[in-house]
């Protein structure tokens, strides 16, 4: 193989590996994320990267994905977070309040500064472990 060969398919390997890499790096967003709206239980001044881990572990502990507590904008077809269109966000949201009280009264779990509950012995995991319906089992006799 001649030299003038070797050294194109480097260069082209090299330039398949450097636009790999680039393609796996974090895009830089354009702007500050947007402002979360319609929020009832989550302290209005969460963050936006704390309100997405919160809905990762809510969406994780019941198995689903976003869709199956928010609507989708039918006009841009994109999620539409502050619509309360769909009955499951409201049932989120009472869940939410009811671990919090069992927290608090039962296992004194304590308020960070945002007003979120810094350690909880009841989360939705508890009862849900990855299903959206939990199943009710009866004990035997």
């Amino acid at each position: 193989m001649t030299i003038s060969k070797k050294l194109a398919i480097t260069s082209a390997l090299l330039g398949v590996m450097a636009l790999g890499v680039a393609a796996s790096m974090p895009q830089q967003q354009q702007g500050p994320p947007p402002k979360a709206e319609n929020l009832k239980v989550l302290p209005k001044n969460i963050s936006h990267r704390d309100l997405d881990r919160i809905m990762d572990t809510w969406a994780a502990s019941l198995g689903v994905h976003c869709n199956f507590c928010h609507a989708r904008n039918e006009q841009t077809n994109k999620m539409d977070f502050a619509s309360d269109a769909k009955p499951e966000k409201t049932v989120a949201r009472h869940m939410f309040q009811m671990a919090a009280k069992i927290n608090k009264k039962y296992f004194k779990a304590e308020k960070d500064s945002l007003g979120m509950v810094m350690e909880s012995a009841v989360n939705c995991n508890t009862c849900h472990r990855g299903s959206a319906h939990p199943e009710i089992k009866v004990p035997q006799r």
